[in-house]
């Protein structure tokens, strides 16, 4: 079978497995007093040795992505930004509150939405009331997401001196063409420009975001876009697959299938940009993300601590993520919590006192077993096993499927190791599908965007 026919039979809708088990398939939803006995646990058990993660969604931009399938809002009234920033410090408060000692700050990650669309005074004013209620570890990992177009050098210097090392600009595609139907206009100079000054201000790791399977884009956008990535030369690159979702995002029926590139031909592109990220040096890092051998990511493969969850890939692990602000996950290990969508609704619960969860899901002592197989594939291509009786029924069950895919060259499996080939890299999500139970074979369309 040729590469061509493997991608035409895997291309079918498949989880990003950023967590497991995956959104659509949370039923096991903590209350209250049910996610206060889990943050209480995961942070009793792990504060101390390793901290704690935060990650703040800022969901306000001044204009709408087309091809953005975030939970974010649209405002031109900056006047928004103050009052939100005081309901994420008092939901902030609400987990203080349940910690036995204080906190123990090793990552905060600002997403959004458009994190600097708020003004640096505000972004110091949030920063500033998360560190004064805990510790600042020892090397933090500070990151944020930048807009080109309002990412200025009093942001990068502001958040600079509040402990932020890394930036990831979201560039997605340099074509003209792409950037005018994606709603996504920022020229090469200007991301130049904000790279230039990130460096000069003294930021150890930029990242830029690029974005494969967009609409009207072709091999030359590609080959050209990477050609002006190689100019600025990035710590990172993030090269994702475009999901598209429009029965999600309704922002993505501005333009139809007949715009994308599809199956093969959107996977060429992808090839394409891997084989040009290693002749500019870049190691591949776990799936869809490349970084130079100088930078944390790429140590963290080779010391084996590469660590996957809902801010993406990251060098260090914290069982406990607690993420403020409207639709951010939480995440204890052994259990999640989502925030509602709605701004209003986030401010009227935390103005009650009363954590803003709207969904979760509470991990059996299996589903946090399967957890940690899936995150040891999608980060490291590679588990192993003894003894373990769930997953030796779930490869048994899958058996003739698995072997199918050791003879095409996707896998090698062996009694008690499972083992993704290079071929097998683009693949790995349909490996997962395998061995998670809560699909059993079935995936339903529009539930998750296409695995390749």
């Amino acid at each position: 079978m040729t590469k061509d026919d493997l991608i035409k039979k895997y291309n079918v809708p498949g989880p990003r497995y950023t967590s497991y088990p995956t959104v659509p398939h949370w039923v096991n939803n903590p209350n209250q007093e049910d996610w206060k006995k889990e943050i209480k646990k995961t942070f009793e058990l792990s504060n101390s040795k390793e901290g704690i993660s935060v990650y703040v969604h800022l969901p306000y931009c001044e204009s709408l992505c087309t091809f953005c399938g975030c939970n974010m809002r649209v405002s031109n009234n900056h006047k928004v930004e103050l009052p939100y920033i005081q309901t994420v410090l008092d939901e902030w408060d609400l987990y203080v509150a349940e910690f036995i000692e204080k906190p123990i700050i090793k990552e905060i990650h600002l997403g959004g939405g458009t994190p600097t669309y708020f003004s640096p005074e505000n972004l110091t004013k949030l920063i500033d009331g998360i560190c004064s209620k805990g510790t600042v570890a020892e090397g933090p990992e500070f990151s944020f997401e930048g807009h080109p177009k309002n990412t200025t050098k009093q942001h990068l210097q502001t958040l600079f001196d509040l402990g932020f090392k890394r930036v990831s600009l979201g560039i997605q595609d340099f074509d003209p063409k792409v950037q005018n139907i994606i709603n996504r206009v920022q020229p090469y100079d200007m991301v130049k420009e904000v790279t230039e000054n990130a460096r000069e201000i003294g930021y150890t790791s930029v990242n830029f975001d690029l974005i494969y399977g967009l609409p009207l884009q072709t091999m030359d956008s590609v080959i050209g876009t990477i050609n002006l990535v190689k100019s600025l030369k990035p710590d990172r690159i993030a090269f994702y697959s475009y999901a598209h979702v429009p029965w999600e995002a309704g922002s993505q029926r501005k333009f139809t299938e007949s715009d994308l590139p599809k199956d093969s031909e959107k996977r060429a592109l992808y090839d394409k940009g891997k084989s040009m990220f290693f002749e500019m040096n870049y190691g591949e890092i776990g799936m869809d993300h490349f970084a130079l051998p100088e930078d944390p990511l790429f140590k963290a493969i080779e010391n084996n601590t590469l660590h996957r969850n809902f801010m993406g890939y990251t060098a260090n692990s914290t069982q406990l993520m607690v993420g403020l602000g409207v639709s951010s996950i939480s995440d204890s290990w052994y259990c999640f919590a989502q925030n509602s969508k709605s701004i209003s609704e986030h401010k009227s619960l935390v103005d009650k006192g009363i954590f803003p969860i709207v969904k979760g899901h509470v991990l059996t002592a299996t589903e946090v077993n399967s957890r940690q197989h899936i995150l040891n594939l999608m980060c490291h291509f590679y588990t192993e096993w003894t003894q373990d009786e769930f997953l030796e029924t779930m490869i048994q069950k899958a058996l003739p499927k698995l072997q199918v895919m050791e003879e095409e060259g996707i896998l090698n499996l062996t009694a008690n190791s499972l083992e993704v080939t290079e071929l097998g890299k683009m693949f790995v999500r349909n490996i997962c599908m395998l061995l998670d139970p809560k699909l059993d074979g079935q995936v339903r369309e529009k539930m998750f965007s296409k695995t390749i």
